[in-house]
């Protein structure tokens, strides 16, 4: 069973709590559960790793290069400034799944620019906790050659 990497960054370990009209009212744990689940439904042993340090989420990133086939990734704020995640991404040369729980295009003037975006394989956003979701299927298919 191939091993994949679910990453949240800042303040996601906040979900259920924060905001709760932009980011609903699931919270972090049941997230991670669903997730795990249908990760598993997938073929896929799920790793979830959340950190609100920028460097904690580099050196996942570096560590999942060796046992990972994949990360589905929601970097939080760091999507939108930073390049030490940005190569991180680069550096490791596995597929890397960007998501997002709101619309970042709907939300802040800032949030619409992401660094790390040319340097993953592919953008969900807007979808609730179904980002993840729908990052681990996209996974899938770029794994098994399909996409």
């Amino acid at each position: 069973m191939k091993k994949i990497l679910v990453m949240h960054g800042p303040n996601l370990n906040l979900l259920g709590e924060r905001e709760p009209g932009v980011y609903g009212t699931d919270t972090f744990e049941s997230i991670n559960a669903e997730v795990s689940a249908r990760a598993n439904e997938l073929g896929f042993e799920c790793e979830v790793f959340q950190s609100n340090s920028e460097g904690a989420l580099i050196d996942k990133l570096h560590a999942a290069r060796l046992d990972c086939a994949g990360v589905v990734l929601n970097a939080g704020a760091y999507t939108h400034y930073s390049y030490a995640i940005r190569d991180a991404i680069t550096a490791v040369k596995i597929p890397v799944i960007e998501v997002h729980i709101s619309n970042v295009h709907s939300r802040d003037e800032f949030r619409h620019t992401s660094v790390i975006s040319p340097v993953c394989r592919g953008v969900i956003a807007g979808f609730g906790k179904n980002s993840y979701l729908l990052g681990l299927e996209a996974l899938k298919y770029i794994i098994e050659g399909e996409a």
